[in-house]
């Protein structure tokens, strides 16, 4: 699958209406402002409660949501070589932006993880995680996760996103994408 297709698909993705946020290597992508490297799928992350209607709206152009794993913390479609994938989340009753469901059900994702003013290649413009949180959840998912291996992708990441985060002026993230 080439990013070209993925491209065009996360535009499509964006502009369905639920909130959607990437989340991943394609969240680095876009808050750098350039494709870095090849991508295996496209992983967001939405709310628990949109779920069903982003699942509609997805099989509705072609999707097939695939029965694995639970829908209730996570839901994965595929349409010919491309595979998309959200994990679902939701909020405690403090506000914070936690787990929806599974064996992680309520533990919190990093603060301010939704916060960031979005990111962009060329044309395409869509939500994405803030970079912070995207070093976060690679540094500590195999802590989160345990049996997990780090991933020598995601040491780069974090090499790659801690160096323009140097580059930007953090304090105001709508001047601060470097893809502008």
């Amino acid at each position: 699958m080439g990013a070209d297709e993925q491209l065009e698909s996360i535009a499509e993705v964006a502009s369905l209406g639920p909130e959607v946020w990437l989340r991943g290597g394609w969240a680095m992508d876009f808050f750098l402002g350039r494709v870095t490297r090849p991508h295996l799928d496209v992983d967001w992350f939405a709310w628990a409660s949109d779920a069903g209607r982003l699942s509609a709206a997805l099989t509705s152009r072609g999707y097939e949501l695939l029965p694995e794993p639970a829908h209730d913390q996570q839901l994965d479609f595929a349409r010919g070589e491309l595979d998309l994938s959200f994990a679902l989340i939701t909020r405690d009753s403090a506000g914070n932006v936690i787990v929806a469901g599974g064996p992680w059900a309520g533990q919190r994702w990093p603060g301010g993880m939704l916060d960031w003013p979005g990111g962009r290649i060329g044309a395409v413009r869509c939500p994405i995680i803030s970079p912070f949180a995207q070093i976060e959840i690679k540094r500590m998912m195999p802590v989160w996760v345990p049996g997990m291996p780090r991933r020598p992708k995601d040491a780069a990441d974090i090499t790659v996103l801690e160096t323009a985060l140097d580059q930007v002026d953090a304090v105001e993230p709508e001047t601060a994408v470097p893809g502008r």
